[in-house]
């Protein structure tokens, strides 16, 4: 484990860098800035260094930007409609801060908070935060920790807990914009993906609340039950990719939520690094990056859209407002546990 300064916040903030590294020479930098991953290196197969995530060189970028790049998001991720929901007959509103709904739970998230740091060793580092009740509009106090650990099977583990001292709503997941070939190069419509979902929650419309629907991905340009190239079919004429001006949308699992078991695996041919990603979550939501913006990311490489993709494992979007969706509601004093993995490996 290696700390070192990564800057200042325009309000004096220091923000510290922290290295795991394993027997491979993987290295996976994280920082306490929002407990967000900043680079993910490993050897390609021709032995180049390839950082495979999207980022910023500075702290004070991450606080600006708005593409949660790397971010821990919470207290619950993805969109709530109109950013209300009833717990125990009383409604709560969070900000509305994506068209008329609520994103990421709002703009004072937890990815642009400074995260404690509770435990560290050789190979991993646990964050955690303190929420208040009635931080972002949501009751109770909630104390959540995240655990990263990067194993000598070159897999990224991320493990979240956390309790609430009354009934709310959790629903965490990490925000990383993943490019295989590196951060640096361009579009990843060329990189293959499969996800291990039959079934996606279709939108309504542009505002991207799903209708409640769990509706089966065969026949259509959802289907990535076989692995395809990411831009094969992302400029179909369908109305659902049309919504969301390429993929942006949330996958049904397969398997028991609850239970570990893969939901994806991306492949970049150029590099011959792949990813293999693990979930005890019940959905995933696949974005393309089809809304980065033109900006400067790291070591001043040009980012933009389609740069980079994610694969958020959490509940599905809005599921606090649909019975048919499995709840992201945490009663008092029960744990929140749930564990995603990014394994790698060449071919």
């Amino acid at each position: 484990m290696e700390k070192a300064k990564f800057g200042v916040l325009n309000d004096g903030t220091e923000i510290s860098l922290y290295t795991l590294k394993n027997a491979n020479g993987m290295a996976a930098e994280v920082t306490d800035l929002g407990a967000t991953v900043v680079s993910l290196k490993l050897k390609d197969v021709n032995g180049v260094v390839r950082d495979v995530v999207l980022g910023y060189d500075t702290p004070q970028e991450y606080v600006e930007n708005t593409c949660y790049f790397g971010a821990v998001i919470g207290r619950s991720a993805n969109r709530i409609d109109k950013g209300r929901f009833v717990i125990n007959g009383k409604t709560y509103q969070l900000a509305v801060n994506d068209n008329e709904n609520n994103l990421h739970s709002g703009p004072d998230g937890y990815d642009i908070r400074r995260w404690g740091v509770v435990q560290q060793d050789k190979n991993s580092i646990t964050f955690a935060l303190d929420s208040p009740d009635g931080d972002q509009g949501f009751p109770g106090n909630f104390h959540v920790e995240i655990q990263y650990t990067l194993t000598d099977e070159d897999e990224l583990i991320l493990h979240y807990t956390g309790e609430s001292d009354k009934d709310t709503v959790v629903n965490l997941t990490n925000h990383s914009y993943f490019n295989l070939a590196g951060h640096e190069s361009g579009k990843i419509l060329d990189q293959t993906l499969m996800i291990e979902a039959d079934y996606y929650t279709p939108v309504i419309d542009s505002q991207a609340i799903p209708t409640g629907e769990i509706a089966p991905v065969k026949g259509t340009p959802m289907d990535f039950t076989a692995a395809k190239p990411i831009g094969k079919e992302i400029g179909a004429d369908f109305e659902q990719l049309q919504f969301g001006q390429g993929y942006d949308h949330n996958f049904a699992l397969r398997g028991e939520p609850g239970t570990k078991r893969k939901m994806a695996e991306a492949f970049c041919e150029k590099t011959g690094i792949r990813m293999e990603a693990f979930t005890d979550c019940p959905g995933m939501q696949f974005y393309a990056g089809n809304c980065i913006t033109e900006q400067k990311g790291k070591g001043g490489a040009a980012y933009g859209p389609r740069h980079g993709f994610c694969l958020e494992a959490h509940y599905y979007p809005n599921a606090i407002n649909q019975e048919g969706f499995a709840s992201p509601l945490l009663a008092a004093g029960e744990k929140y546990d749930t564990t995603t993995s990014y394994k790698f490996s060449v071919k």
